[in-house]
């Protein structure tokens, strides 16, 4: 059995609008400016409790009033504020049709990143979702990679984790797993290069093969 992780966000989904909606809604509702566009996309992807700080500073109350607006938008419509990527639908069916174990790996709140799965035509196909819980806990990627390992009892030399971020390819690395990116995402391929991604793929049509057999680190 090989056992395939992804992403959620940039990877499977371009949630930019759910996601940066809802940051911007938290900040309003604190009273303080939202940092830039370009500045908010790279939020996309790491917790929320790591990237509040670097605005609200590190009082732990402001920071969790901050990641509860959020939620507060996000769950009744910046969940659904999104688009499949070209492509994703047709390789996770052919994928599920070879037999591959898939799961997803995601710093999104579990429950949060259920709710959208279930909502996607081919979600049914996801063995499982690994998430952080509603306080935060068990956000780490090399943690979720790890407990995907010992759940389904895979090895890590036949399992594959596939991300826009270096926190996937990091957490891969991690876990010894193998790392590969993907270019449509929210991270640039220097980032993904030098977290050590193993290929990058340019279109999901792509991913069908690099799970087969990774070439060299780029």
């Amino acid at each position: 059995m090989q056992l395939v992780l992804f992403d959620l966000d940039g990877t499977l989904i371009h949630s930019e609008a759910g996601i940066v909606g809802s940051l911007r809604h938290a900040f309003e509702r604190l009273g303080f400016a939202a940092p830039p566009l370009e500045e908010l996309r790279r939020w996309i992807g790491p917790p929320l409790r790591q990237s509040f700080p670097q605005v609200l500073g590190d009082d732990p109350a402001l920071i969790e009033q901050a990641v509860g607006h959020y939620r507060e938008r996000f769950d009744s419509q910046g969940w659904a504020e999104h688009e499949v990527y070209a492509g994703i639908a047709e390789l996770i069916e052919s994928l599920h049709a070879q037999g591959r174990t898939l799961a997803i790996v995601t710093t999104k709140m579990q429950v949060q990143a259920r709710k959208i799965v279930e909502h996607l035509s081919f979600g049914r196909h996801f063995r499982q979702i690994y998430g952080p819980s509603g306080d935060g806990s068990h956000s780490e990627k090399a943690a979720m990679i790890a407990q995907a390992l010992s759940d389904f009892g895979v090895a890590a030399d036949n399992a594959v984790m596939i991300g826009d971020r270096h926190f996937d390819i990091e957490g891969a690395r991690h876990n010894s797993v193998r790392g590969i990116g993907v270019s449509w995402g929210f991270g640039s391929r220097e980032e993904l290069i030098g977290a050590g991604a193993q290929a990058i793929a340019e279109h999901p049509a792509d991913l069908a093969s690099l799970v087969r057999r990774v070439p060299d680190p780029v």
